[in-house]
């Protein structure tokens, strides 16, 4: 088993570091694989909807994105971890995901995808949905956890005196070993769900 981890924060110890370390710890002790990329310092530019991915099966912009999007197809889950900036994600985090999910023509079916948001105060479920989005519109189950994964800190390091939000950065690991473990018990056994051909439409009459 295997979790890639992107770290949106641009801050090298920041609260939302502190919340992807809750979640390494039970990986490592489930024995479960991670790496995790910061991408919240990296210079990431949004997509242009330029659809050469479609013909190179790669982003045109061959920067950290064409290198995440390797790891990813071999992974079996996704953690995507933000602070929030104006009840959003952190904007190159949202530019590293629309570009990644958009140029990639693997098939993501089953992979597990967990999501978290970090903040101050407010903003918090926005920003969860926001993130849950990438996955729900490519076949990928949604992990939970005992609450919305968020967790509350402003100043570097705060975020440990936010107990329950660690404890469910915890149990969303936990959650996403079992579903991920499970999954791969039922691709063994019975296969993928089988895909219907793709159709696609729009209200312009």
């Amino acid at each position: 088993m295997k979790v890639l981890i992107l770290n949106g924060s641009p801050r090298m110890n920041g609260n939302t570091t502190l919340a992807v370390e809750e979640m390494v710890k039970v990986f490592d002790a489930e024995g479960v694989e991670t790496e995790v990329i910061r991408v919240g310092n990296k210079d990431i530019r949004g997509c242009m909807a330029c659809n050469s991915c479609a013909k190179t099966g790669k982003c045109v912009f061959d920067d950290v994105v064409n290198e995440i999007a390797e790891k990813f197809e071999k992974s079996d889950g996704l953690v995507v971890a933000t602070p929030v900036y104006y009840a959003s994600a952190n904007g190159t985090l949202v530019s590293c995901l629309d570009r990644l999910f958009y140029s990639t023509g693997f098939d993501k079916t089953m992979k597990v995808g967990g999501a978290v948001a970090v903040a101050r105060r407010g903003g918090l479920s926005a920003t969860f949905d926001e993130m849950n989005k990438y996955f729900t519109i490519c076949g990928m189950p949604v992990a939970s956890s005992y609450y919305w994964n968020s967790v509350h800190g402003a100043a570097p390091g705060e975020a440990a005196q936010d107990e329950e939000g660690l404890q469910t950065a915890r149990n969303l690991a936990k959650n996403m070993t079992f579903l991920m473990k499970s999954i791969a018990l039922g691709k063994e056994k019975y296969g993928l769900p089988e895909r219907e051909k793709a159709v696609f439409t729009n209200f312009v009459r």
